[in-house]
């Protein structure tokens, strides 16, 4: 009989507790600024098959390992000094770092390739965990594979279900996309392969170059240096279409069955109905529309629409990192 999930508040007690889990091999699912995680030791091998278990997840898409500090990188990375510079400049935060990696991270966390994504986290109830356990942990997002990311506790409890037995509550994701991922192991040729909270252009400011966008998408059952690299990633049940341009009298002319998602409330008196049509904020500030993304999606997805329309972000920065999840989100 399989057991229910169970939430736990951050309190001392239970923090001990579930960092006795993750050295004895078990799961939990973690708070991070960025989604929520499924967390295993990421030096054990059968910690990682069980988060791959319990995700769907494919063995060729290399799992996340996280560290409480930078004395810890070397233990599972080996640096160069451009690592160190970012490292310096962004962590802990969400960005995560391709390097080769050391003898005490297992091929099966890393799609059995000779490197390493590794970030260190800046949520506290999630490196306090780190540093209780006393090892790496490997943490994908806490979701059946290929879903969309989940960004509380409540939605881990209801994607995984008694898959995962331990979730460690940490209230709302801060920034609700998951890390930037870049690719030093040439460091003199980093390339940026998913773009997140930390922007393309602030990386190339601190390493003093330019930094290219890997737009290729990775070949299904090819192992891959980093995940969130499949061409169709975080989606929703629900067909998604993507809009370069979507305006309120397009919603107004469309199906009542359709849902209808903008960056930016429509402005002034747009003709729109009001139980189809949505936005991430109001204003249309991207970092607040970046932490409703998913939670929305969602809500949509739950809500009975036959489809989801939503329109594309225009521009560098925050918005690069939005359009890269709707695209992946519309794909078919």
């Amino acid at each position: 009989m399989s057991r229910a999930s169970r939430i736990y508040r951050g309190t001392p007690r239970n923090l001990a507790m579930l960092a006795g889990r993750l050295r004895k091999g078990g799961l939990v699912a973690v708070p991070t600024e960025t989604v929520y995680g499924l967390a295993g030791d990421a030096t054990s091998r059968s910690a990682c098959v069980g988060i791959f278990r319990a995700k769907g997840r494919p063995r060729g898409d290399p799992l996340i390992v996280h560290i409480a500090s930078l004395r810890d990188l070397g233990r599972v990375a080996r640096a160069n000094p451009a690592a160190l510079r970012l490292a310096a400049r962004f962590w802990p935060g969400p960005l995560t770092i391709v390097l080769p990696k050391t003898g005490l991270v297992p091929g099966e966390a890393t799609a059995g390739l000779p490197s390493v994504a590794v970030r260190m986290p800046s949520h506290p109830l999630f490196r306090r965990l780190i540093r209780l356990a006393g090892v790496p942990l490997a943490a994908p997002s806490a979701n059946p594979f290929g879903y969309v990311s989940p960004t509380t506790a409540e939605h881990v409890r209801r994607s995984l279900g008694s898959r995962v037995t331990h979730i460690l509550d940490g209230g709302p994701s801060r920034i609700g996309l998951e890390s930037t991922i870049i690719d030093l192991r040439d460091p003199g040729r980093p390339a940026l392969l998913r773009p997140g909270a930390v922007t393309r252009g602030e990386l190339a400011r601190a390493l003093g170059m330019p930094v290219a966008m890997s737009r290729r998408p990775a070949a299904r059952g090819r192992a891959q240096v980093s995940p969130g690299r499949m061409r169709r990633h975080y989606s929703p049940r629900t067909p998604v279409t993507l809009h370069n341009f979507l305006s309120p009298r397009m919603a107004a002319k469309g199906r009542p069955s359709d849902a209808w998602l903008f960056i930016a409330k429509p402005a002034g008196n747009a003709p729109v109905r009001g139980g189809n049509v949505f936005w991430l904020d109001a204003k249309g500030d991207l970092r607040r529309a970046a932490r409703r993304l998913f939670a929305t999606l969602r809500s949509l997805d739950e809500g009975g629409f036959r489809r989801i329309h939503v329109e594309r972000p225009a521009g560098a920065g925050l918005a690069e990192a939005l359009a890269d999840r709707l695209v992946r989100a519309s794909s078919r």
